[in-house]
């Protein structure tokens, strides 16, 4: 095996983590963030969610079963770079076709290891989410403090519209007839999202982030669904006003983006987290039910509880920090939640919110 090269990860602060090279040797930014799952790294990587952003895992070995073509979330790669502590470089899984150093590397992703990602935890956790630099051709430290001084902060950023399609399409892996017509706003759409709504009898079609609510009134869906999606939610200006002219013509169901848009659109605020939610072992409650579930989760901004409109009513709530975890209207039929309900990866606690859209849709 041939002797990896050196690298490092600077944050904006100044504190630096020297490591070696994983994946693509190069360079690259992003706001550093951690995720707290044990598994799942592929869905990760593949998460449009995760734009801009350059992920650090916490489990202490990462690509244990490799990767495969089947368990990807979008179409490509979408973190901005990748950081573990140590890399298994030979896959044992059946289903694996490349280890997760040469995925990476395909796909141009410049990724750290060797580092103490403990550490890197603790300290975003400690001083919150920040821009850092990953580079593997380029050791000084002031040279990369300028580079990193023009990376723009993840506040006030539109990024819906880079990762969203060019112009919409039918999502359907079989031929049969659905009993649902839904339109599904693109924000940074998963997958298993799309899976599993045509596993709940819904004829899906994808429409760009950008698309009008004259557009979709025409279109003349029975719901409409708002995904997951990276960046500032209060950026998605016409996001929120699209939502604003669906209200009550149309049921409404919104994860994590979706869901801060649709509470920006019924006049709520949202704010950024210190260090955001990412993992698959967060516990939520159901305000209505009194269940804890636990949940996956992938955000950096939150809806503001303080600020929710009348008719509008808190559904779940984070156990860890007491933050807006869903939202249902009392008064029209929309609701939508900050977790992801879909899992991949993650629990499957949650599945019953897309049955509870369909119950909606068929109301």
């Amino acid at each position: 095996m041939s002797e990896l090269k050196p690298a490092i990860l600077l944050l904006e602060d100044g504190r630096a983590f020297t490591g070696k090279a994983f994946g693509h040797e190069g360079e690259t930014t992003g706001e550093v963030c951690f995720n707290t799952g044990m598994s799942g790294y592929q869905e990760i990587l593949t998460d449009p969610s995760y734009c801009k952003q350059i992920v650090t895992m916490t489990a202490p070995h990462i690509g244990n079963y490799g990767v495969n073509p089947e368990d990807i979330e979008s179409e490509r790669i979408q973190v901005a770079g990748f950081v573990i502590k140590e890399e298994t470089a030979v896959p044992s899984n059946w289903r694996s076709t490349q280890s997760i150093g040469e995925y990476l590397d395909e796909h141009k992703i410049v990724g750290i290891q060797n580092v103490d990602t403990r550490a890197i935890t603790r300290h975003l956790r400690n001083q919150g989410a920040m821009n850092g630099i990953i580079s593997s051709i380029d050791l000084d430290v002031d040279s990369l403090k300028e580079k990193l001084s023009k990376v723009p902060s993840m506040a006030g950023l539109d990024l819906a519209k880079e990762v969203t399609t060019e112009s919409s399409f039918k999502w359907s892996k079989n031929g049969s007839a659905k009993t649902y017509k839904v339109v599904a706003i693109d924000y940074g759409i998963k997958h298993n999202i799309l899976r599993l709504l045509e596993s709940h009898d819904c004829d899906v079609t994808v429409f760009p982030a950008n698309t009008s609510a004259d557009d979709i009134l025409k279109f003349n869906p029975d719901g409409v669904f708002l995904s997951n999606g990276p960046g500032d939610p209060a950026a998605v200006t016409y996001g929120i006003e699209m939502v604003k002219e669906l209200l009550g013509k149309k049921p409404i169901f919104g994860i994590c983006l979706g869901h801060q848009i649709l509470a920006l659109a019924l006049g709520a605020k949202t704010f950024k987290l210190k260090f955001g939610h990412r993992g698959i072992n967060h516990p939520v409650r159901n305000n209505e039910t009194g269940v804890v579930e636990i949940t996956s989760q992938n955000h950096g901004f939150a809806v503001d509880l303080n600020s929710l409109p009348d008719n509008v009513i808190p559904t779940h709530v984070n156990l860890n920090d007491d933050t807006s975890e869903g939202i249902r209207c009392n008064n029209m039929p929309a609701f939508s939640v900050q977790y992801h309900p879909e899992s991949s990866p993650g629990p499957h606690d949650s599945r019953y919110l897309f049955q509870q859209f369909i119950d909606m849709m068929a109301r």
